[in-house]
């Protein structure tokens, strides 16, 4: 709890990764996936609830020998390759009891850099700024600056338009990608919009080394390296 309000945390962890097999529960640093988000949520001083959401009796087993709980098993058509990312989170919020939280934070397993001090810096942003929704960003490494479409003949046209283009970086200004670290919103604010980008929408920054996405095998070498350097194994 935080200034008065109930806040419930979810992990989205469904078993059919297509890329990697078995990737939310695949060993990292001695701890598979998905235990670095939870350890960390563990940590919180402002999270009431921490429940995993998965279709996956493996994945929930993990969850619980972790410290999670898993009081419910997610209903196959929110677990598909085209579900949107939000339907599990409204889901669990519904199975909960929507009136019994007042915010809703989604932690997804893919992300284990992400410590207890950004999934708390994110919701007092939120709370402190009355904001109805926050999510983590980063610098993104590449300025869509540099960007450009190219066209069948080869020609060049920015994406941004630009007066003139700039050849150094510490002109450009500084532009943020969300991370998908941290996903703060308001559970009723969320049921409405079902979605966590809107013009309202507020970013939380957090360090590009704690912002490292594990999608592939090479990820999950790239993060242990990280862990280690940060003393974290």
């Amino acid at each position: 709890m935080y200034k008065g309000k109930r806040i419930l945390s979810t992990i989205s962890a469904r078993g059919g990764s297509k890329g990697v097999p078995g990737k939310n529960i695949r060993d990292l640093g001695g701890l598979p996936l998905m235990a670095w988000t939870i350890r960390e949520a563990r940590r919180s001083e402002y999270l009431d609830r921490l429940v995993v959401s998965s279709d996956d009796e493996g994945i929930l087993a993990v969850a619980r020998a972790h410290g999670a709980e898993t009081p419910f098993v997610r209903p196959p058509e929110l677990a598909r390759d085209d579900t949107p990312g939000v339907d599990p989170v409204l889901h669990a919020v519904e199975a909960l009891r929507p009136e019994a939280y007042d915010y809703v934070v989604l932690l997804q397993p893919t992300s284990p850099l992400r410590t207890v001090a950004d999934i708390d810096g994110c919701i007092r942003s939120c709370l402190d700024g009355g904001w109805p929704c926050c999510i983590s960003v980063s610098e993104a490494e590449k300025s869509p600056y540099y960007m450009f479409h190219l066209d069948e003949e080869g020609l060049m046209a920015p994406v941004i338009a630009q007066e003139r283009y700039h050849t150094r970086r510490q002109e450009l200004p500084r532009v943020f990608a969300p991370n998908g670290a941290v996903y703060v919103a308001s559970t009723q604010w969320l049921a409405r919009t079902r979605s966590y980008l809107t013009p309202e929408t507020r970013g939380y920054a957090m360090p590009r080394e704690r912002s490292w996405d594990v999608d592939e095998l090479l990820d999950f070498e790239i993060c242990e390296l990280l862990l280690k350097k940060a003393g974290r194994i």
